[in-house]
């Protein structure tokens, strides 16, 4: 199956023996999101200038998800931030659609649990390697020194951001990383869209932790 990038950030997400997820909710929610503005934007939909979220084109793309974000952004009459939309596109539901998706192409399985015999909890384990095996060999060989295509690139910038890098990839050298989600690498147009999408996910990350401390606090 083709996937999206943020189908992808779950899939390295989520181990594959447990099928819980490696890093925290709220940064994994921002991640998702994140992802989804970059897929926006590499396919032409969106552009992104480190200031704001420009709707180029509000042509669909033939995805239920990103086409509804599309949808949102291109009807917006607001410049906004892309940190804002992270947050705007930040969900739990998001995240439980996609897994949902993913479970339905036999890629992941949903195994519906009790914590404590009460609470519902839902995981998913691995069921077919392949697709985060090729997403894995695909980093593995820009981080190894082959240059990334943009696709590649703001994948990259979404894991560092959410810091699920260190997760996914324990053993990579962090002077590449930072190279790759800063753009350091690229031309001008494409390195605007990497760091924004790496500021816009990181951003987004600690807004939703300070409005979770805020509500619990």
């Amino acid at each position: 199956m083709t996937t999206t990038i943020a189908e992808e950030v779950l899939l390295l997400a989520y181990r594959e023996d447990t099928g819980k997820p490696q890093i925290g909710s709220v940064e994994l929610d921002a991640a998702v999101a994140g992802a989804v503005l970059a897929e926006l934007a590499v396919n032409g939909r969106i552009d992104l200038d480190g200031t704001k979220v420009v709707a180029k084109d509000a042509t669909p793309l033939g995805d239920d998800e990103l086409d509804a974000a599309l949808a949102r952004i291109a009807g917006d009459t607001r410049e906004r931030k892309p940190e804002w939309w992270v947050g705007k596109l930040d969900s739990r539901k998001l995240r439980g659609r996609l897994l949902a998706r993913l479970a339905e192409h036999g890629v992941l399985s949903e195994e519906r649990t009790k914590i404590l015999g009460i609470f519902p909890s839902t995981r998913y384990p691995e069921h077919d390697p392949a697709p985060e095996l090729e997403i894995r060999q695909r980093i593995e060989r820009v981080l190894g020194g082959e240059d990334p295509d943009e696709r590649t690139a703001v994948l990259i910038a979404v894991l560092h951001a959410s810091k699920l890098d260190r997760k996914a990839f324990p053993d990579a050298p962090g002077k590449r990383i930072k190279e790759i989600a800063e753009g350091e690498w690229a031309g001008a147009a494409v390195k605007k869209t990497i760091a924004s999408i790496h500021a816009a996910v990181l951003a987004g990350t600690i807004a939703a932790t300070v409005a979770a401390s805020a509500s619990t606090g």
